[in-house]
């Protein structure tokens, strides 16, 4: 749900968040959390090779079970949800019945106290995860493995799903957010349901400053450089570049880099529209 705030400061002004009144706020399960360094764009040897990073505020990473074999036949509890800054869904801790503890990505109508389970024997309710050919037809399915025991790789940010198509006897075909169709291994898992945080692209953050915290900085426009500094740069007055727009080295911007014969091209049926 979105959050308006009132106007007290001119960067509440046109600030619109997400409410997280609900998130657990108590110190994190230590046994499920990581160092994270931080590394601000920059290689080994210091130099810069990923412009606007820098700064932000100091992270740590949970860790989630995107596999959940382990787990098979042994039920879980969803005990709390958590914000993680590392992905833009919220993550929930499951409490299972031998006692372990993990991190999942949190779903939509998934609620605390609800049972989760994992194997191809398990229930068709949200949150559950099995093989592709034991999942219904027309189903909404999220975390879709690519290679079988590999771990989710595919359909794991907020707000998104997928849809299960057909299944046969060695594939599964499902349509993915972007509209693309591909094939998977049917013995490839996947977790029922939608994910959470569906209104996170719908967020104003209001000043740069939240954009310092969140480690990215501000991006310069090549026409506003010198030209020493840009291809684009220079010129009297305000000017367009004179050319088609390029990179800082001279490659032309907006060419497409994805290479369609790849391997993993014949698994996709049905290209997104963007690489038509």
């Amino acid at each position: 749900m979105l959050k308006r705030y009132k106007p007290v400061t001119s960067s509440q002004r046109h600030h619109v968040g997400i409410n997280k009144l609900f998130l657990y706020k108590g110190t994190l399960y230590k046994n499920l959390i990581n160092a994270c360094q931080k590394k601000s764009g920059r290689n080994n040897q210091g130099k810069i090779t990923v412009w606007q990073q820098g700064g932000g505020h100091k992270k740590k990473y949970r860790i989630v079970d995107f596999k959940r074999n382990d787990k098979d036949g042994i039920k879980g509890t969803v005990c709390r949800v958590e914000y993680d800054p590392n992905r833009n869904a919220y993550i929930t801790l499951i409490v299972y019945s031998d006692g372990d503890k993990r991190y999942m990505i949190f779903l939509k109508n998934l609620h605390i106290g609800d049972r989760v389970e994992a194997g191809k024997n398990s229930s068709i309710n949200i949150g559950n995860s099995l093989p592709l050919m034991n999942i219904p037809l027309g189903m909404m399915i999220n975390c879709v493995e690519l290679v079988p025991g590999k771990g989710a790789q595919l359909v794991r940010s907020a707000g998104l799903s997928a849809q299960l198509l057909s299944i046969s006897k060695i594939y599964a075909t499902i349509r993915l957010h972007s509209g693309e169709i591909r094939k998977i291994w049917v013995t490839c898992r996947a977790t029922i349901g939608e994910i959470c945080n569906r209104e996170y692209n719908l967020q104003k953050y209001g000043k740069a400053g939240r954009m310092r915290w969140k480690n990215k900085r501000p991006n310069v426009r090549g026409v506003a450089m010198n030209p020493v500094d840009h291809p684009m740069g220079g010129g009297e007055g305000r000017t367009s570049g004179g050319r088609h727009p390029v990179s800082p080295w001279g490659k032309v911007d907006g060419k497409k880099t994805r290479t369609l014969n790849n391997c993993s091209s014949k698994f996709i049926l049905k290209f997104r529209k963007k690489n038509k």
